[in-house]
């Protein structure tokens, strides 16, 4: 794995400034503010220093719409893509206000009328008109969530590098599964192999756990024994983006009647789910899909979006109504199947869906467990788009 710190390929950083400069027309915006790094990344093209935890908004980027001019916080021009020039670097500065002096000096910054900010703090809030004296400040983190939910190609690429790496982990995962195995095994073996295919940051560190017999939610015991039903849930952060892969597989060989039954109650429900999977249609579909299985819905998001890390629409029963939200062509989820049985345990699909203009992808490569088979399946192969398997 190289240590190198370098920029986003340029087809792929191209193609989201220009939907983001498009986006920002579509917005009246001229200058967007931001500081969340996901957007950063996604108009600059420059990896962005990982931390744990969550950090306060700074003005941290800004870009013009009338010159595409992009201006950085920066100390050096490590991973800094070309086009942006080293006098539009600005550094770190304890005082708020040296930023804004920086701010005010840039072009096109004194004649704004309309600027978007992705995020926003009380002191930000009173000193952000000084930068921009003619213009109102408005809400930007809407402008790049309308940019970001659709996908470019290069971008489908980029999920499918991630994703790869995720499978990669839930195949070493499974790979362990047998009785008397810890909860922890399981999940150090995934991220293991994750941290092995060069992703030392995972998207979650639950990657394993005993769905319980007794409720439908949470975890069961820490130890496997012969016939739990083990879910593993593997989800990587490679190159800023996040792709998904989640299976449920019996420990042992005693699957018997009542696991078959409740994997086909799954299969189900997921074909419907990936039957709504189409632009156009209206994101309750999703949910609809389990009512018209006959299935309650999951204490789990049924879907999610991907990309530099987790994109709109989140779509769950806990949430309010999705209220007109559809599906578009471009858009990537995690789409999630779930059924539970009292005795029995719980089983789980979760895929990675290219909603695609002639219907949905599966970007997934995971096998699923079938009748008689309890062993780890094989490592999926690098192909990126398949139709669904079981």
């Amino acid at each position: 794995m190289t240590t190198d710190v370098s920029s986003d390929p340029r087809p792929l950083r191209i193609a989201r400034r220009e939907r983001a400069l498009a986006q920002m027309a579509a917005d009246h915006l001229d200058v967007l503010v931001l500081g969340r790094q996901a957007n950063i990344r996604y108009v600059t093209g420059a990896p962005q220093l990982w931390i744990a935890g969550t950090r306060p908004f700074g003005p941290m980027c800004v870009v013009v719409r009338d010159t595409g001019e992009i201006y950085l916080n920066a100390t050096d021009d490590e991973g800094v893509p070309e086009e942006i020039d080293h006098d539009h670097f600005y550094g770190l500065a304890w005082n708020p206000m040296t930023l804004i002096e920086v701010i005010r000096g840039i072009d096109g910054a004194a004649t704004a009328r309309r600027v978007g900010t992705d995020a926003l703090t009380p002191t930000f809030a009173a000193l952000l008109p000084q930068a921009f004296p003619l213009a109102e400040i408005v809400d930007g983190e809407n402008t790049m969530r309308a940019a970001r939910r659709i996908k470019t190609p290069d971008e489908i690429g980029a999920l499918g590098t991630a994703l790869r790496v995720a499978e990669r982990g839930l195949a070493a995962g499974v790979g362990e599964l047998r009785p008397g195995a810890s909860v922890q095994t399981l999940t150090g073996a995934v991220l293991e192999a994750m941290a092995a295919g060069g992703v030392s940051t995972p998207a979650t560190q639950d990657a394993a756990w005993v769905t319980p017999r007794d409720r439908p939610s949470g975890a069961g015991r820490p130890v496997v024994c012969d016939g739990d039903l083990v879910a593993f849930a593997a989800g990587a952060l490679a190159g800023g983006y996040v792709a998904e892969v989640g299976r449920t597989w019996p420990a042992g060989e005693s699957a018997g009647g009542a696991v078959r039954r409740l994997y086909a109650r799954l299969n189900t429900v997921y074909d419907k789910l990936i039957d709504a999977c189409r632009p156009g249609a209206p994101a309750e579909r999703l949910l609809a899909a389990y009512a018209a299985a006959g299935e309650p819905l999951p204490p789990m998001a049924v879907a999610h979006g991907l990309g530099l890390g987790f994109d709109p629409p989140v779509i769950s029963g806990t949430l309010p109504a999705a209220g007109g939200e559809c599906l578009e062509t471009g858009m990537v989820l995690a789409v999630t199947g779930y059924v539970w049985q009292h005795g029995v345990g719980g089983a789980l699909r979760r895929d990675t869906i290219h909603v695609a203009e002639h219907g949905p992808e599966v970007l997934t490569a995971s096998p699923s467990w079938a009748a008689g088979q309890a062993t780890a399946p094989a490592s999926p192969s690098a192909s990126s788009s398949r139709s669904p398997t079981r």
